[in-house]
């Protein structure tokens, strides 16, 4: 998977696909009008963030790119893929149980914090994409 030169871009299945773990300096692509939504991306190698309508979305230390970010009624999927491994904090319903799964391999049950915040670490290092799914 590489990187999206565009920062962010919307996906023909309702999704959108948005960072670039490649670059050097800090970029940034603001109300960005994706499906009703206004979406801010500020990314480079060290992170990766994502808002939506000015609410917190999705972040990754250190930088990652992100395909297919799809939000459903009960949780996110993506795909995503960084030249280190990284810790990627997703937001979410707050004090909620949710099933997480990383390159199909159920990691557990995670509870989100009071501010609905969820965080996993993944491996992403020589490995290419990795799909990460988050349901209740």
């Amino acid at each position: 998977m590489a990187a999206v030169s565009e920062l962010i871009r919307k996906e023909e299945g309702g999704g959108i696909s948005f960072g670039n773990h490649t670059l050097g300096e800090k970029s940034k692509v603001e109300d960005f009008d994706a499906f009703g939504n206004l979406y801010k991306v500020k990314t480079f190698s060290e992170l990766t963030k994502l808002e939506r309508d000015g609410m917190f979305v999705y972040e990754s230390e250190p930088g990652t790119s992100v395909n297919n970010f799809e939000v459903n009624p009960d949780g996110v999927s993506f795909n995503v893929c960084g030249d280190k491994d990284a810790m990627i904090t997703i937001g979410l319903k707050e004090d909620a149980e949710y099933n997480v799964y990383v390159d199909g391999r159920d990691i557990g049950k995670i509870k989100t914090n009071l501010g609905g915040k969820l965080s996993i670490s993944v491996e992403l290092e020589g490995k290419g994409e990795i799909n990460v799914k988050v349901a209740e």
